[in-house]
Order: C-alpha cells, then sequence, then structure tokens
C-alpha cells in the first residue's frame, strides 16, 4: 500500500479498477483547511492523464508493472505475436490492448512487454528506430532557407513530416514517442 503523503513520480498504483502511473504530484498546505495532495495520474491501459486529489492519508495499492523485452514477430489482423529471446515462449496480444505502440515498429524488432498479474497491456518500443522512407515528394531545390517540411510515407506505413533534403528510399531515424524525424542514418 502506498499513500498519498508518499507519492513520487514513476510509481504505479492501483485506482479505481485501473493502474496508473504518477507524472507529477504537489503537496498542497492551504492557510486554512486541511493539507491535499494534487496529482497527476497516466492510466497505463489507455493512455489518459487524469488529475486528482488526495488527503495524504488515502491509501492505493501499489501496482507490481512487469517489463519484459521480447521480439515482435509479426501481426495477422487481430493478434500480435512476440517472442522471449530467452525461453522462444510465444504470446499473442489483442490489437486492442496494444493500442498505437506499434506504429513505429518493424518486424524482429525488440519491444519491451508490460504487463500486470499475468496480463499484457501494454507495450514500450524502443525510443528511436531506423526506418525506411517509401515514399515522398522531391524537394524543391532552394526551397530549404525555412526549415520546411514534407510529408514521408516510412516502411511501417506512417507518415512523417521531414526535411525537404530526406529522399525516397533513405534510411532515418525516428521518435518513437512524438512521431517526429530526428536524422539521417
Amino acid at each position: 500500500m502506498i499513500s498519498a503523503g508518499d507519492f513520487k513520480n514513476g510509481v504505479t498504483m492501483e485506482f479505481e479498477n485501473n493502474i496508473y502511473t504518477i507524472i507529477e504530484f504537489q503537496h498542497v498546505k492551504p492557510g486554512k483547511g486541511a493539507a491535499f495532495v494534487r496529482s497527476k495520474l497516466k492510466n497505463l491501459k489507455t493512455g489518459a492523464v487524469v488529475e486528482r486529489t488526495f488527503r495524504p492519508q488515502e491509501k492505493m495499492a501499489k501496482a507490481h508493472i512487469d517489463r519484459k523485452d521480447m521480439q515482435y514477430l509479426y501481426n495477422d489482423g487481430e493478434l500480435y505475436h512476440f517472442m522471449d529471446t530467452k525461453t522462444y515462449d510465444q504470446i499473442a496480444v489483442n490489437k486492442v490492448d496494444i493500442g498505437s505502440s506499434l506504429k513505429f515498429v518493424k518486424e524482429n524488432e525488440v519491444v519491451r512487454v508490460l504487463s500486470h498479474e499475468g496480463k499484457v497491456f501494454g507495450i514500450e518500443p524502443p525510443l528511436i528506430v531506423e526506418l525506411e522512407v517509401i515514399e515522398t515528394e522531391p524537394g524543391v531545390k532552394g526551397d530549404t532557407a525555412n526549415g520546411a517540411n514534407k510529408p514521408a510515407t516510412v516502411e511501417t506505413g506512417v507518415i512523417i513530416a521531414v526535411p525537404l533534403f530526406v529522399e525516397q528510399n533513405s534510411v532515418i531515424k525516428v521518435d518513437t514517442r512524438t512521431g517526429d524525424y530526428v536524422g539521417r542514418v
């Protein structure tokens, strides 16, 4: 159990039948009335961020999150298949449980699978991935002075904004948290 008075950033807890991680918190002691803890919590299953206020003595169950590195094998429509690289055990995870976290991940890449009490609820992709540009318009010469971007489709099918000098079939680095272009390989 964890009390609201002991909150720390990154702590995971069970609250309202969901699993939350504490993004930020603030202990508030008003001049009049009782102290309270104002917090921002991120739902680990849906990704939604909520703001909640707690009394410092309120207690919540601490949630133990298992993080396991697994290789993403393939997708067969509704199920995503992963393999433990040490034991070669394979698991299949429903598309609904993963959401859009694999949109920048290619097959055979290692990702971190998040589970709580044996049930997988999320995937943490690598922070930076290397992807090939499948389709993009050619950049116009002399149009690079203003730092303009153009749309490019990468090999996973996602469209991202890239600088004008990026050409088709080039390999680029992409930040999976924001979907932003990081650089060329």
